[in-house]
């Protein structure tokens, strides 16, 4: 019983150094690359840019974080987010609710979506993969029919407020980006100094140990995944506020990029292990590798198959890993 308390209320976030050091060499290494072999990589600009560039699925992938420490998966987040974008941005434009209200409303889907993917989970006890491809495709079809695959414009400009910039040190940093790295602070401080962070770690190293120590395991996952679909419902309004408008279409790749940053930020698909912080990384790594190559005049699909090679690296070190702690 002892034994299995201690590895239950242990947060593994420190137990792979690697993990959490690969993404930062990445990025130091994909930085350098491209400062050498570009002129506009190391403009403010251009940086400023690739953080305005993965707002988003950054924080989208905070969402992702949480799901995947418990080892689970969602693929449902990018069309979630997409439907939030286009319940807020109908509801402002064609009903006419004041802006606070259609953000909540949105916001409030987005989390009803994260709820259902937690029941169906949790009560139901359905593997989270096949989960949240049923609810990735419910969304697409609500976010199209409700939209009638239409895309919503002329939004109010308190719903695109954080889509504007602010000067600092002479470059343009967007507010959407400061609320980004405001949300990562917050959940690394949740994860790392709460009873609550814990509780989720101990939870996806091992559920029977956590639940033997009297953490409700079931109710953690539920909160897990309704706080990953509020998470969504931030995306919204922060694609929404860069883009200017709602877009049906969007959401659809967002999953994979989200998944991808994760992975890359040294989080175990296995459950149990990474830092959120680490998220933020892998989601800077694929941007600087797609705005470096944009730069380098190289064709998206070729930036598509650097993506999976880091993927799959990333993978393959997180199993070399967890076969070396055995």
């Amino acid at each position: 019983m002892g034994a299995h308390a201690d590895a239950a209320r242990r947060p593994r976030a420190r137990s792979v150094p690697w993990a959490q050091l690969g993404p930062v060499l990445a990025l130091v290494l994909a930085c350098a690359f491209f400062a050498v072999t570009t002129d506009r990589f190391f403009s403010g600009q251009n940086l400023s840019l690739i953080l305005q560039q993965v707002t988003v699925v950054g924080v989208i992938a905070i969402g992702q974080t949480l799901v995947i420490l418990t080892a689970g998966i969602d693929l449902s987040c990018g069309m979630v987010m997409a439907l939030g974008g286009i319940v807020m941005t109908k509801l402002a434009v064609q009903a006419g609710l004041p802006t606070p209200l259609a953000v909540a409303a949105g916001v409030a889907v987005t989390t009803l979506f994260g709820l259902a993917n937690g029941l169906l989970v949790t009560r139901i006890r359905l593997p989270s993969f096949i989960v949240t491809l049923g609810t990735y495709n419910i969304a697409f079809a609500i976010t199209q029919l409700y939209s009638r695959s239409q895309t919503v414009t002329d939004l109010p400009a308190a719903m695109t407020a954080l889509g504007n910039t602010f000067t600092l040190g002479g470059t343009e940093v967007a507010f959407g980006t400061v609320a980004m790295l405001a949300l990562y602070a917050l959940a690394w401080f949740v994860l790392r100094e709460t009873a609550a962070g814990r509780h989720v770690y101990a939870v996806g190293n091992n559920a029977d140990a956590a639940r033997l120590v009297g953490i409700p395991a079931q109710r953690v996952l539920l909160a897990v995944y309704a706080l990953a679909g509020v998470l969504y419902g931030v995306a919204s309004l922060l694609a929404v506020a860069r883009t200017g408008v709602g877009d049906p279409n969007a959401g659809q790749t967002e999953n994979l990029d989200a998944i991808t940053a994760v992975v890359l930020g040294g989080t175990s698909l296995f459950g149990g292990r990474g830092v959120v912080v680490g998220s933020l990384l892998g989601a800077l790594v694929v941007g600087v590798f797609r705005n470096g190559l944009t730069l380098l005049g190289v064709s998206s699909v070729y930036q598509v198959l650097v993506t999976g090679i880091l993927v799959i690296a990333a993978v393959a070190v997180d199993q070399m890993s967890r076969t070396a702690a055995r």
